[in-house]
């Protein structure tokens, strides 16, 4: 089983606490299929939206295809359904509404011939526990350089 990234939502781990993962399939059309294919697609703004019982990705960016010629009038930003396990759905449903949970995509894969996404359970951060990370990571940038310099001498 090969996996191949896409696109990567990289914006989430900052801004939410990641407690659960989920993969689910999307509902595509042939000329988003092509176009993914080619890597042109951005999870940078996109959200998911429950609704009626099913779960929506909206925002996500696919590029239209160029050799679809006018079969592909769609817009890029259109919502796309996101396929789950029923179990599944009534549990992220459950979470949302009772916890202040929300519902965000991480990344955008190949699994074997299939294009999945893979959406997470999260809580929001607030300024400080950013700071906090921020904090974390110059201290280690600032560490892995030094060790850098020490073994350079």
């Amino acid at each position: 089983m090969s996996v191949k990234t896409i696109a990567v939502n990289k914006s989430a781990s900052f801004e939410y606490f990641i407690e659960d993962r989920y993969e689910a399939g999307i509902v595509l059309e042939g000329s988003e299929v092509k176009s993914i294919r080619e890597g042109r697609a951005s999870l940078s703004e996109s959200f998911c939206e429950i609704r009626g019982g099913e779960i929506f990705l909206k925002n996500m960016h696919i590029a239209l295809y160029d050799k679809s010629g006018a079969f592909s009038t769609r817009d890029s930003r259109r919502e796309r359904k996101l396929l789950l396990n029923r179990m599944e759905i009534s549990k992220i449903v459950g979470k949302v509404n009772e916890r202040g949970y929300t519902l965000v995509p991480l990344k955008l894969y190949f699994k074997d011939a299939l294009i999945k996404a893979e959406v997470a359970l999260c809580k929001g951060k607030h300024t400080y526990d950013k700071k906090k990370a921020l904090a974390e990571r110059d201290q280690k940038r600032a560490l892995d350089r030094a060790i850098k310099e020490m073994s350079n001498q």
